[in-house]
């Protein structure tokens, strides 16, 4: 799970990529930076931005050089110096032997096989949400499918409430908000709803925590809350990273898939399989990576691709730039459903490659196969895309749609 990824989204972007345009597609400026200057310094953003495939899988590979520990960028600014929700340190924002210890407990759980034991959970929260779209002939793809149905996978996963889903979307677009502009006041406003949000947070998961402490249920929480090597901010931590990454990374991956889809004009192919469905997701994970970019933090001074990065500079990483390097992928800038092999690093790599990765591509198997054979006409409106201002994704995505009669339920 990658939630400390970074937006394509106004204020926390390059100048070059900050119109509506250029955030739905900053895939040009991509290519462009990746020729001229892959490794170059933003005096206004302050970070050194990475644009090729062996620089940046060099750097994720090298935690000891390349640290996730935002808190050496970030203490200044963590949350007002509140005591009662400090900023909390995770598995992604750790390294060994912290991170190992962080993530050990629960790595098992999001293994392939464990994965697989989830499906029928997955098979079942997308059948019914399809059963309440069955009946119309319009619909948000975003909002009235592609955002509850990984809220409600992982909210049962930690065994909290689905019916809270509108709150736990409330923290989660918080807490990745992004400024719409770079005035102080606007900054201030982004930070004041990140703080109330991880705070709101923080209560809810403490109290849930307390309660499970324990119990013998198999959901995360319990097994978070009887873990005996986790303090009570890391299991805090713990339960926000999962909500958090669990749901929106998700939610865009679904999204940017029909959208592909759409632009490409390959839905009724991938319906009747003349394209394979997973194989044409693995496809937008490198084409519309839901995380464009990611941060890390240099421990010593360092060359890199000729430039001289010094002990505390900090580093955006462009995911969705390398994923896009001609010197790895034949005829990068085409969307190809059945490329293989396709070595993106969507889901990052080394020690942090996301723990959900296995589980955010099994639900996207699940719900596109689904969706796609629930009805038999899909026309998605990609006349007026409004971008998020966090992550890589859209703000809605209206469908029309007609229902399958001969579709197995």
């Amino acid at each position: 799970m990658q939630s400390s990824g970074s937006a394509v989204g106004v204020g926390q972007a390059p100048e070059a990529i900050r119109s509506r345009e250029r955030q739905l597609s900053p895939f040009e400026w991509y290519a462009e930076m990746r020729q001229k200057t892959p490794v170059c310094y933003d005096e206004q953003r302050e970070t050194w931005d990475v644009f090729r495939y062996e620089d940046v899988n060099h750097v994720l590979k090298n935690h000891d050089a390349f640290t996730a520990n935002r808190t050496l960028e970030d203490n200044e600014s963590s949350n007002g110096g509140s005591d009662e929700m400090p900023m909390l340190q995770t598995m992604i924002t750790t390294d060994p032997p912290e991170h190992n210890r962080l993530r050990g407990f629960i790595d098992e759980q999001f293994q392939p096989g464990a994965i697989r034991e989830y499906q029928p959970q997955v098979e079942k929260v997308t059948a019914e949400l399809l059963d309440d779209l069955e009946n119309k002939q319009q619909f948000d793809f975003v909002d009235e499918f592609a955002v509850p149905v990984p809220v409600i996978v992982i909210a049962e996963l930690l065994g909290i409430p689905a019916d809270r889903r509108e709150q736990f979307k409330e923290w989660s677009d918080a807490l990745v908000a992004r400024p719409e502009d770079d005035t102080e006041e606007e900054i201030q406003r982004v930070q004041r709803g990140q703080q109330q949000a991880q705070q709101e947070m923080g209560r809810y998961f403490a109290k849930l925590l307390e309660e499970r402490r324990g119990g013998d249920g198999d959901d995360l929480v319990t097994l978070a809350a009887n873990a005996e090597d986790l303090s009570r901010g890391e299991k805090v931590g713990f339960c926000i990273l999962l909500l958090l990454a669990g749901n929106i990374t998700t939610t865009n991956l679904l999204t940017n898939t029909i959208w592909s889809f759409e632009e490409e004009g390959i839905i009724n192919d991938v319906r009747t399989g003349a394209i394979d469905h997973e194989q044409a997701i693995e496809e937008v994970l490198r084409y519309r990576s839901p995380i464009q970019s990611l941060k890390r933090i240099a421990t010593e001074n360092v060359e890199l691709n000729g430039q001289q990065i010094q002990t505390g500079d900090v580093l955006t990483l462009w995911l969705g730039a390398v994923n896009r390097d001609p010197e790895i992928f034949d005829d990068p800038e085409k969307f190809r459903p059945e490329r293989g092999p396709n070595r993106h690093i969507a889901f990052g790599t080394g020690v942090h490659f996301c723990l959900g990765a296995h589980l955010a591509r099994m639900e996207a198997d699940v719900a596109i196969e689904q969706l796609l054979e629930r009805f038999d006409r899909l026309d998605a409106d990609l006349s007026d895309l409004q971008p998020l201002s966090s992550l890589y994704g859209l703000e809605s995505l209206p469908c029309e749609v007609s229902v399958n009669a001969h579709s197995e339920r």
